[in-house]
């Protein structure tokens, strides 16, 4: 099977979907611009993707021939029958608006889907920002960071991955770079970004780590692995990523938040 892209699909990467047995991803975000692009990597990879969508019509013109199930981030009810079978889940949905938006929409959804598996352990690639942890940049919104350390507090298994500028990478840039500590900066393209995502649900190496990502010039990763493993795990227990700056403690947060950390900890199972 060779990709579209020129990249081709390794018999590193069948086993380990095989091993995993990751076969139906559930993605959110699909009609987005990366989303659209992740359920072609995805479906280049020999994995069914399955597209939650709010407006069915419209999403059915975006994604030819992809199943989509319908459901609202912001709808917990709408979303148990949506991850019902879900191997994986793909999480590429921003609000791009307001802090209060950002609270419903990327911090929200995150909440409400975990709620919604209700005891299902899916590997999951949650897509927020290369600015996450940035409390220095004026107008930025801690709600991302909120919604990985939800995550993490899930006790599922999982990858972040906090992209650069979309599409600020020339044409021959195409040599990923992944950093932690919440210092990097650059551009990323898209396309890049979808194929992380998705090679990250097919790698060992990628477990239970977050990482910022942008492109430099070079060429195309051949060893996905190696380019995971020289990353540094999430300390278990911890809710923040590793290396990640100590300037949002969780006891300052508010009670609501952590609140809702309390709720996906006994959700699933997790003590940490």
């Amino acid at each position: 099977m060779t990709p579209s892209d020129g990249t081709h699909l390794t018999d590193q990467d069948l086993t380990m979907s095989q091993k995993q047995h990751i076969t139906d991803v559930l993605m959110v975000g699909a009609t987005g611009s990366i989303g659209r692009l992740a359920v072609e990597a995805a479906q280049r990879h020999g994995l069914r993707p399955r597209a939650l969508v709010r407006d069915v019509r419209r999403a059915e013109r975006l994604l030819l021939g992809v199943e989509l199930v319908r459901g609202d981030l912001e709808d917990p009810a709408s979303l148990r029958n949506a991850v019902g079978g879900a191997d994986a889940i793909v999480l590429t949905h921003g609000s791009g608006g307001d802090p209060e938006t950002r609270r419903r929409v990327d911090y929200g959804g995150v909440r409400n889907l975990l709620q919604a598996f209700d005891g299902a352990q899916p590997r999951v690639a949650l897509m927020t920002s290369i600015y996450a942890t940035r409390s220095d940049i004026p107008g930025n919104s801690p709600w991302k960071r909120r919604s990985e350390r939800l995550l993490r507090a899930s006790g599922l298994p999982y990858t972040i991955v906090r992209p650069g500028w979309f599409d600020q990478a020339g044409p021959t840039q195409r040599r990923l770079v992944l950093e932690q500590g919440g210092t990097a900066d650059g551009g990323i393209a898209r396309d890049q970004i979808a194929e992380t995502l998705v090679r990250s649900l097919l790698m060992d190496t990628a477990l239970g780590k977050t990482f910022e990502l942008i492109a430099e010039e070079g060429k195309e990763p051949s060893d996905w692995a190696g380019l995971f493993g020289a990353l540094k795990s999430d300390e278990s227990g911890s809710v923040d990523g590793v290396l990640d700056p100590a300037d949002l403690p969780v006891e300052a947060e508010p009670r609501a938040v952590r609140a809702d950390l309390d709720a996906v900890r006994s959700l699933n199972g997790s003590s940490g």
